[in-house]
């Protein structure tokens, strides 16, 4: 009986693993797969994370957006979630493809979005007197950056919220009658539906003040009410200013902080471009 002088690479005795079967085992895992990225769209300025979802991911190696590689921020070790962030890219439609030690997968697609023009949904309130100093909110989308003008003539105090959902302003002086809105911003402009109505201009009418009473010493928050109190420029206790005078949108509201006083009663006078009044009563300072 001869005896063989070759072993065959398929034999493995005592466990020994047999030459080139580690070549063989990156096709013995399982290939990426996404079945869903979200969201399915993001800004150009990338920055934003993206859920991707599918099998196979564990390990992954890279995650690409249109061929530029993402951030991996985490990977599950069973390889069905990575939450990655989107790189920058120019504006449309990319692959997105994740690669492990088996290969890359089939893309799934992302679209990156461009400057998206400005989206109007409301206006509040929607009239206010011809001397301006309206406060005033407009709700909508995409507000990010924007101007916003009164038949051409520029708002006042305009600040938006992180989501580009909420702007806030003070109205500029007007003639009566309807105005035309526009909010602009870099990527266009709308107008608001129904504009702003510009009315007569009113003597303020003041009620009251909430506390009546307070320290010698100032500070005390205080609320005035009353009715065509848009555009108050002062409010003074015996002829001192308080400070950080605000306007609710329907003028019927001031607030703000009283001036140190002395002990007793003080006249309360509310200014608005229209003329003055007094708060009935006054406002009486304390002994701290």
């Amino acid at each position: 009986m001869s005896i063989p002088t070759h072993i065959p690479t398929s034999v493995v005795p005592y466990g020994i693993q047999a030459p080139g079967a580690a070549s063989l085992l990156p096709g013995l895992l399982a290939a990426p797969s996404i079945g869903l990225i979200v969201p399915t769209s993001g800004p150009t300025t990338g920055g934003n994370p993206v859920l991707i979802l599918g099998s196979g991911l564990a390990n992954a190696v890279s995650v690409t957006f249109g061929g530029t590689p993402a951030t991996i921020l985490f990977q599950d070790p069973i390889g069905l979630v990575i939450i990655a962030l989107a790189p920058a890219h120019a504006a449309g439609t990319v692959p997105v493809v994740v690669t492990t030690a088996s290969g890359p997968s089939a893309p799934a697609m992302y679209t990156y979005l461009g400057a998206q023009p400005p989206v109007v949904f409301s206006l509040n309130p929607t009239s206010g007197p011809a001397t301006g100093g309206t406060g005033f909110t407009i709700i909508g989308a995409n507000l990010s950056g924007a101007k916003v003008a009164f038949n051409g003539n520029a708002a006042t105090g305009v600040t938006v919220d992180p989501t580009g959902t909420v702007l806030t302003g003070v109205t500029p002086a007007g003639t009566v009658g309807n105005a035309t809105v526009t909010v602009t911003t870099p990527a266009g402009s709308v107008n608001v539906p129904g504009g702003f109505t510009y009315t007569a201009a009113v003597a303020p009418v003041v009620t009251g003040i909430v506390p009546p009473s307070g320290s010698i010493a100032g500070g005390t928050a205080f609320v005035i009410t009353g009715t065509n109190l848009s555009g108050t420029t002062s409010v003074t206790f015996n002829g001192n200013p308080a400070t950080g005078i605000v306007v609710n949108g329907a003028g019927t509201a001031v607030f703000g902080l009283t001036p140190a006083g002395v002990v007793g009663n003080a006249t309360v006078t509310v200014t608005t471009p229209v003329g003055s009044a007094v708060v009935p009563g006054g406002f009486t300072y304390t002994s701290p």
